[in-house]
């Protein structure tokens, strides 16, 4: 990866396979308590609501986010859009915060998403040129070694990792509840709940 594309300041690691999850099982849930269908999460509303939380300000900010899938998951089912080989690949989009330009990986026969996702969090963590990391790591496939990588990190202005489990133990970085954003992506309203 770091031989293939030079980095923005603002990089988005996201394991697309855990995001998929997240939004289908807060869709599923929250379509019972609200007693409406949901529509598919609004991906780039759900990238802006990650990069807000992460603390980006307003500008002309490039963010690159980079998208870990495999055959499983080259299909984010529960996202609009989602087909990360034809319509989140090498694509960007423009909002206050800046252009958010997408970049889809999918692992080597030689190893797995999750070998992918934790060489390139390694990867974009050394990078001189990202000031800011924001990661979603699939928590319970990963258990302490994305936190080890990032623990060790320096020179960054920021980095954050959404999740849905609070870390239990001291950590170098921002944690964020993933959920949140989702539901903004989701559409549900604050007074719905």
């Amino acid at each position: 990866m770091a031989n293939e594309m030079n980095f923005a300041e603002t990089v988005m690691l996201v394991d697309a396979a855990y995001l998929n999850r997240v939004c289908g099982d807060l869709k599923k849930h929250f379509s019972t308590v609200l007693g409406r269908e949901l529509p598919k999460a609004d991906l780039p509303v759900l990238m802006e609501c990650l990069a807000l939380d992460a603390g980006l300000q307003f500008g002309e900010n490039n963010i690159q986010v980079l998208l870990i899938y495999d055959k499983e998951s080259e299909n984010m089912s529960t996202c609009q859009p989602g087909d990360l080989r034809q319509e989140l690949n090498n694509v960007a989009f423009k909002s206050h915060l800046g252009e958010f330009a997408f970049y889809s990986f999918e692992p080597s026969d030689m190893a797995g998403r999750d070998e992918l996702f934790l060489e390139s969090l390694r990867v974009v963590a050394d990078a001189k040129d990202v000031k800011r990391l924001i990661a979603v790591p699939a928590e319970e496939e990963y258990g302490n070694e994305a936190p080890a990588i990032l623990n060790k990190v320096d020179g960054k202005d920021g980095m954050t990792v959404f999740g849905m489990n609070p870390p239990t133990e001291a950590i170098a970085y921002q944690w964020e509840m993933l959920g949140f954003a989702v539901l903004q992506a989701l559409g549900i309203k604050a007074d719905e709940l």
